[in-house]
C-alpha cells in the first residue's frame, strides 16, 4: 500500500516547510489485524487534525510530555472514516461495513477488554492507563504507535472497539468529522455553559467551528461569539448566528469582548486592560497559545471559566487576573463515553446522531479534500488558510 511514513526520512520533493519534515510517501506492506480480535480498514477519507499539522511543521518543544506516549515510525492520521477491508477470526464486525475509526488505543485494543482501568471502566478512554502496555507498540491513539498506522494511508489495523458503524444516510463527508466534534462535544459537555450566560469560542477553525455549532444547537438560551482570524472561519461562525471578533488588534479585541460581555475595563500601568467587574462567562479555548490565554483572562468574569481544547508551544504570558479574578482554566482531553440528554454513548454515536435527526450540520467545516499523493499541497494549504480558506482538510483515498 502506499502511505506517509514520519520519523524516517526528509523528501527531497518537499518545499519549504515541509522540506524539514521527515515524512515521505512509501510503499508499505499492507497491515495485519494485529490479533485475532482486530480488523483491516480501507481508508476513505482521513482529515488532517491540528495535532497532526504541528508535528509535520514542527511545532513543538523536545520537552513535550507527551512524547512519553509515543512510538515511531509513524503513519498519522486517526480521523478516519472507513471500510472494514478484512477481520480477525475473533472480530464480530463483518468486512464491507463502513465505519468511523474511534482511535483511543486504550484497554480494549491492548487486550484488557475483560480488566479495563478505572479510566476505561468509568468511559475516559484518552485517561487510559495502559497506553503502553500490552502487544500494541506505546501509543495514546492511532497514528502515535509503530504498530498502529493511521488514515495518512490505504489500510490501518484496528480494534473492533474502535470501529464504529456509520448509518447509511449518513455520507462519508459528514462522518470524517466525527473525531473534531467529538473533540469540541466532549468539552461542552464536561463544562457546560451558564443558562442565559454568554459563552466565546477562541479560535474559529475546525474545533472552534465546531463548538459554535454545539453551542448554538444545544444551548439556545446562550449567547455566543467567536473570535475567526481568517473570512473563511468567520462565515463559518456568522452562518452559525455567532458574533465575530478579528484578532488582528489585541486592544481592539480586549474592548470589543468587553462591551459585549457587559464588563467594566480597567487599565494597567501598562499592557492590556482586564475587565473587573464583569466579562465573559465561558471561554473555549480551541487555540491555546500564550496570546489567547492572556486574553482569555483578561475578559473572562470573576469565577469564570477557560477550557482549552487547543495546544500550542507554552511560553510567557500576563497571568495575574487568573488569580485575582478566581479563574478556572481547566484542561480538555479529546473524547470518551459522554452523556447528552440521559443518553450514555461514545461521542462518536452522539455525533451520528445529531446528524441523523438534524440538529447539527457541520458538512460546511471540510473546505478541501486531496489524493494522498497531493499532500504538499494538503498541507500547504493549512499553511495559508488567509489565502486557501481552508478549514478542515481531508486525504481522500476513494480514487
Amino acid at each position: 500500500m502506499r502511505g506517509l511514513l514520519y520519523g524516517t526520512q526528509l523528501d527531497p520533493s518537499a518545499p519549504p516547510p515541509l522540506d524539514a519534515t521527515p515524512m515521505q510517501l512509501v510503499d508499505l506492506a499492507d497491515p495485519e489485524p494485529l490479533a485475532d480480535d482486530w480488523v483491516v480498514l480501507h481508508t476513505s477519507l482521513c482529515g488532517i487534525c491540528g495535532s497532526d499539522a504541528k508535528q509535520v511543521f514542527g511545532d513543538g518543544e523536545p520537552d513535550n510530555a507527551m512524547t512519553a506516549l509515543i512510538s515511531f515510525p509513524q503513519v498519522l492520521g486517526h480521523e478516519v472514516v472507513a471500510t472494514v477491508d478484512r477481520a480477525g477470526p475473533a472480530a464480530s464486525i463483518e468486512p464491507g461495513t463502513r465505519v468511523v475509526l474511534n482511535p483511543w488505543l486504550s484497554c480494549a485494543p491492548r487486550g484488557f477488554g475483560d480488566d479495563p482501568c478505572a479510566a476505561c471502566a468509568a468511559g475516559d478512554l484518552a485517561q487510559c492507563h495502559r497506553f503502553s502496555q500490552g502487544p500494541v507498540a506505546v501509543g495514546i491513539h492511532t497514528g502515535t504507535s509503530a504498530d498502529a498506522t493511521g488514515g495518512f494511508a490505504e489500510l490501518l489495523p484496528a480494534h473492533e472497539s474502535m470501529c464504529v458503524p456509520v448509518p447509511e444516510d449518513v455520507t462519508d463527508e459528514q462522518a470524517v468529522l466525527a473525531d473534531p466534534f467529538s473533540v469540541a462535544l466532549h468539552a461542552i459537555l464536561r463544562h457546560p455553559p451558564h443558562a442565559g450566560g454568554r459563552a466565546l469560542v477562541y479560535g474559529a477553525g475546525a474545533l472552534g467551528s465546531m463548538s459554535v455549532e454545539i453551542l448554538r444547537a444545544l444551548y439556545p438560551t446562550v449567547e455566543v461569539a467567536a473570535v475567526a482570524r481568517f473570512d473563511a472561519q468567520a462565515a463559518l461562525a456568522e452562518r452559525r448566528g455567532a458574533i465575530v471578533f478579528r484578532p488582528d488588534d489585541d486592544l481592539a479585541l480586549v474592548e470589543g469582548i468587553a462591551v459585549w460581555a457587559g464588563g467594566t475595563l480597567r487599565q494597567p500601568f501598562a499592557g492590556l486592560p482586564f475587565t473587573h467587574p464583569g466579562g465573559v462567562d465561558m471561554i473555549y479555548d480551541t487555540v491555546g497559545s500564550t496570546n489567547t490565554l492572556e486574553i482569555g483572562v483578561r475578559v473572562t468574569a470573576p469565577r469564570g471559566r477557560i477550557v482549552v481544547t487547543g495546544v500550542a508551544t507554552p511560553g510567557r504570558f500576563e497571568w495575574t487576573p487568573w488569580y485575582f479574578k478566581e479563574l478556572v482554566i481547566v484542561g480538555s482531553n479529546a473524547f470518551g463515553i459522554e452523556e447528552l440528554g440521559g443518553v450514555r454513548q461514545h461521542a462518536i454515536r452522539h455525533y451520528l446522531d445529531l446528524v441523523r435527526d438534524g440538529t447539527i450540520d457541520v458538512g460546511d467545516v471540510l473546505t478541501h479534500t486531496f489524493p494522498l499523493d497531493r499532500w504538499h499541497d494538503a498541507f500547504l494549504a493549512l499553511t495559508d488558510q488567509a489565502a486557501s480558506g481552508a478549514v478542515k482538510v481531508a486525504f481522500d483515498h476513494r480514487a
